[in-house]
């Protein structure tokens, strides 16, 4: 084998390690080059994959650097074939790009305020007793924190977490009985 750098025979043979680099360093920018341009999708793993199948083989090659040459880039066509079947075989990929996206999911929010009407919530919040029913107006409505609302209410933190838990366990079952009787 000849030194497809310098065109000259080398000194002494060039075996093992030390012909697979210099095949690689001689080759592996034009092989990636070749997949590349003929549309593999890994162009870097296909390469590597060219010059893995080339190295068991390199000491049976024969030709010079022209059949070097003729060997490596079957191998890289071979693999840009393989590339080919396998992407025709796999199903199509689009890339995601969210403003095309029309799909929306409503929130929970949303769904419950168009399960019940004003009136019905106000109704709702009438069977609750007054402090937690306030509670619930600053909390939910005015969306105070639960220190604002205790200062709000002169109350301590403590007992405004309370009383909230206590008017939505309330409300949760005053819910549960209205459709349990609704038609």
């Amino acid at each position: 084998m000849t030194d497809a750098q310098t065109a000259e025979a080398p000194d002494q043979p060039i075996s093992g390690t030390a012909a697979f680099s210099l095949v690689y360093e001689t080759y592996a920018s034009q092989v990636l080059g070749y997949l590349a341009a003929r549309g593999v999708e890994d162009p870097e793993a296909a390469m590597q994959e060219v010059f893995l199948s080339v190295l068991p083989r390199l000491d049976t090659v024969h030709g010079g650097e022209s059949g070097l040459r003729t060997f490596i880039f079957s191998v890289a066509h071979a693999r840009m074939v393989d590339d080919r079947r396998r992407q025709s075989r796999s199903p199509v990929k689009l890339s995601f790009e969210p403003g095309l996206d029309q799909r929306e999911d409503s929130s929970a929010e949303e769904e419950a305020l168009q399960r019940i009407s004003t009136g019905e919530v106000l109704n709702l919040l009438d069977g609750l007793p007054r402090d937690q029913r306030e509670v619930l107006s600053l909390r939910l409505v005015g969306g105070l924190t639960v220190e604002q609302t205790a200062e709000a209410m002169d109350k301590s933190a403590g007992s405004v977490k309370q009383l909230q838990r206590r008017a939505l366990l309330k409300l949760r079952d005053l819910a549960a009985v209205k459709e349990y009787l609704a038609p």
